[in-house]
C-alpha cells in the first residue's frame, strides 16, 4: 500500500493567497495623500489675538503662497496684512495667477531695450 504524504503547496499558490489576503490593506485612502493645505479647516496661517504690525519688516525670509497667486516672502503676518488667505507654505510657482503674457511681453521689451542700451555704450554711441 502506498502512503499518499502531504505535497507542499507551489509559491504561485502562496503568491496569490498571500496577495489576495494583502490587498485590502492596501486600498488608497484619498485623505491618506493630501496636504495640510489642502483641508479647508486647517489654517496653514491662524489669526492671532493681537493684530500684525503693517507693513510687516521681517528679518529672515519665511515665504507663503496666498490664494491670490502672490508669494509673502514675510509669511502669514505679511499674507494677512494684505488680506489674502494662505494657500500653502512656500514660494508660489512661476506663472500661476497673474497676467503672464503681458507679464512676459514687457519683460522681452526691457531685455531687448538692455542689450540695445550695452551695445550703444560699448561702441560709444551713445
Amino acid at each position: 500500500m502506498r502512503q499518499v504524504g502531504w505535497k507542499p503547496p507551489s509559491i504561485s499558490v502562496i503568491a496569490v493567497l498571500l496577495t489576495a489576503y494583502l490587498l485590502p490593506a492596501a486600498r488608497s485612502d484619498p485623505s491618506l495623500l493630501k496636504l495640510p493645505s489642502d483641508h479647508p479647516a486647517n489654517d496653514l496661517c491662524p489669526l492671532n489675538s493681537e493684530p500684525d504690525a503693517c507693513p510687516v519688516k521681517c528679518f529672515r525670509p519665511d515665504p507663503v503662497c496666498g490664494v491670490d497667486g502672490v508669494t509673502y516672502w514675510c509669511g502669514c503676518a505679511e499674507a494677512h496684512c494684505a488680506g489674502a488667505p494662505v494657500k500653502k507654505s512656500g514660494y508660489c510657482e512661476v506663472g500661476n495667477g497673474g497676467s503672464g503674457p503681458a507679464g512676459q511681453a514687457l519683460l522681452l521689451v526691457h531685455i531687448i531695450w538692455l542689450i540695445l542700451l550695452g551695445i550703444f555704450v560699448l561702441f560709444g554711441m551713445l
